[in-house]
């Protein structure tokens, strides 16, 4: 097919698609490959209006605001193949022990000040365990909960005990940060020395203590639009909240280093499809956007993500916050904090729109 050919199939099959997820329904696995696997740059642009009605259906203008804090730096024990925190990458990346109260309560003031909602203590080591340092961890949330600035989230790695979840939910936490990274076919291409079935069994100890689960991946990998296919309907099976779509950028020194960039109407696509397989949860765009989508980055909206991270990321630089807001200003979109609340789109985490459903009911 020529470039921009009209293909009317095509295009009635996806109003038909649309209108479905609008309507309240779901889409299959062999539907959800078929959006990713669209070539037509006319028919990317059909699909990301689609995927814009649905995020004004379900989200209406308003976009989350997220933010972290570097709580523990550096010479981590895991070995993921994108991450310039490992200890098995020489990359030069900063290494410091957990953080004092005050860089936090410094965030706090910071996102407070920018309309951000969470805050989220991200950690370089492979989990949390019961200890001093998990009665650390549960002081820092429960003062950032205190404070009343922002939401208090946490991104801590591995949980090997229902015991750590249930602590960290009594501290204040709200939401932890655990992505599945890519589809469980592909993760041992990524990483070794832990599993996709342990982010599963971490997630699960998350939601018995009653805590929403931000979960997503990173595209960009080397991974198919199969396995991009794959890790959305996996976040859509675990009921996440929040998914975050990262975007490789290659770090010197890390296995991924010399990874080619995906080309910005492919990102633009795959937050489309991501959209189409879950409609109510908040599609947040994170790393990596800045370097890749240049100067397309207000174009994330139009393909339906509803939540952005501002504010630098663990190692790398991101645009200014004062520009993110100019940009969702310009677009006419709400970054306000008040009465912003993902709790809705928990009761439906597996789109399908049933409150009956047992998926919905696993993912509150």
């Amino acid at each position: 097919m020529r470039p921009n050919s009209f293909d009317a199939t095509t295009h009635e099959r996806l109003a038909a698609l649309g209108q479905r997820v609008l309507n309240g329904g779901r889409i299959d696995r062999v539907e959800a490959l078929w959006l990713f696997r669209l070539e037509d740059t006319a028919d990317i642009f059909e699909l990301m209006a689609w995927a814009n009605r649905i995020r004004e259906r379900y989200k209406g203008n308003k976009i989350h605001l997220c933010s972290i804090v570097n709580a523990k730096a550096g010479a981590c024990s895991e070995n993921c193949s994108f991450c310039a925190q490992s200890a098995f990458h020489q990359t030069g990346s900063p290494r410091y022990g957990f953080v004092d109260p005050e860089p936090v309560q410094s965030a706090l003031d910071e996102a407070r000040k920018n309309n951000v909602t969470a805050v989220g203590l991200v950690a370089a080591w492979r989990g949390l365990n019961e200890g001093p340092m998990l009665d650390e961890v549960c002081d820092r949330i429960a003062e950032m909960k205190a404070s009343g600035k922002s939401r208090p989230d946490a991104s801590l790695g591995l949980i090997k005990h229902q015991r750590v979840a249930d602590r960290l939910k009594a501290a204040g936490l709200e939401c932890y940060g655990h992505n599945l990274e890519s589809s469980r076919r592909f993760f041992p291409q990524h990483c070794t020395t832990h599993t996709f079935e342990d982010r599963l069994e971490t997630i699960g100890y998350l939601k018995a203590a009653g805590i929403k689960i931000c979960s997503g991946g990173i595209i960009g990998m080397g991974e198919t639009r199969e396995d991009r296919c794959d890790l959305a309907l996996s976040l859509r099976e675990i009921g996440a909240n929040v998914c975050p779509i990262n975007i490789l950028n290659p770090i010197p020194g890390t296995p991924f280093a010399k990874n080619p960039p995906l080309p910005p109407m492919e990102i633009l696509k795959t937050i489309a499809c991501f959209r189409f397989v879950l409609p109510r949860q908040e599609i947040m765009i994170a790393g990596g956007r800045t370097v890749n989508l240049r100067d397309l980055q207000s174009m994330i909206f139009a393909a339906g993500a509803s939540a952005l991270m501002v504010g630098n990321y663990l190692t790398t630089l991101n645009q200014s916050v004062e520009k993110d807001l100019q940009m969702l200003k310009d677009l006419g979109l709400d970054p306000s904090w008040e009465g912003h609340d993902f709790a809705d789109q928990a009761e439906a985490g597996c789109g399908c729109g049933e409150k009956s459903c047992e998926m919905a009911s696993a993912a509150v």
